[in-house]
């Protein structure tokens, strides 16, 4: 069985989702509740759960000054909110699984699923720095994480250059040489990163706008970027490619 605690102030929510846990994940445990973040702060020391389901928006203590208060995060961390876009995005980016109010039960399940696919490889701890960085401000996300074959790893947005598709997979680009294969494709990428500043040129390319030295003309042309890495453009995708450079 997996152990999991509900911290959440509203009483219809936790019901909601102890009902849905036992009905769809009968995997899960429910070992106890709180109203509240310094309650929270005792369940989890007194429960050691291996999940924790927070909400964020709690009087008294929100969800992230519970967490800076707790010393130990060693658990799988699932939000649940009625958080807006920026915080979803935000969410994204530092790879946490998070649940909308009302609770989807394909959507429980799935985050339950990747708990067990992930456990004892929670990374909360470096996760949560990286949310709180991206959450402190609201018009830029900074960091981002990245899954590889050894685990998760966190790296700057302004430090990637490219990404290149491979098969299932992706090939990340970055300012210093450093090139990296994630298990994240380029869909996925092109999905998250910020279209202010990434382009996709062709279906096998994402690139960072501020990277590009130079552009070569021709049936689509060809980018060149500043780490000397060449990328096709399709001709479907020149005359955007044209009207966003000038």
């Amino acid at each position: 069985m997996i152990t999991a605690v509900l911290i959440d102030d509203e009483s219809k929510g936790r019901m909601s989702l102890r009902k849905k846990l036992t009905a769809y994940c009968p995997q899960v445990e429910v070992v106890g509740e709180a109203s509240n973040g310094v309650d929270g702060i005792s369940l989890i020391e007194a429960h050691d759960p291996q999940i924790v389901f927070l909400d964020i928006e709690m009087p008294k203590m929100d969800g992230f000054e519970m967490l800076h208060h707790l010393p130990r995060k060693n658990f799988h961390l699932i939000f649940t909110t009625a958080y807006d876009q920026y915080a979803i995005k935000a969410f994204k980016y530092s790879a946490f699984d998070y649940l909308l109010k009302p609770v989807d039960i394909a959507e429980l399940q799935s985050a339950v699923q990747n708990v067990e696919e992930h456990e004892g490889q929670n990374h909360t701890k470096e996760r949560l720095e990286v949310l709180q960085q991206n959450l402190s401000d609201q018009f830029h996300l900074h960091k981002i994480s990245i899954p590889t074959m050894e685990g998760l790893l966190f790296f700057n947005i302004a430090d990637i250059i490219c990404l290149e598709a491979d098969s299932n997979y992706s090939t990340v680009h970055f300012s210093d040489h450093l090139k990296l294969l994630t298990t994240r494709t380029l869909g996925e990428f092109e999905e998250m990163l910020p279209s202010h500043l990434f382009f996709r040129p062709h279906h096998s390319w994402l690139i960072n706008l501020s990277y590009i030295k130079k552009y070569m003309k021709g049936d689509g042309g060809q980018i060149e970027m500043q780490n000397g890495v060449f990328v096709d453009v399709a001709r479907s995708r020149k005359a955007e490619f044209i009207r966003i450079i000038k």
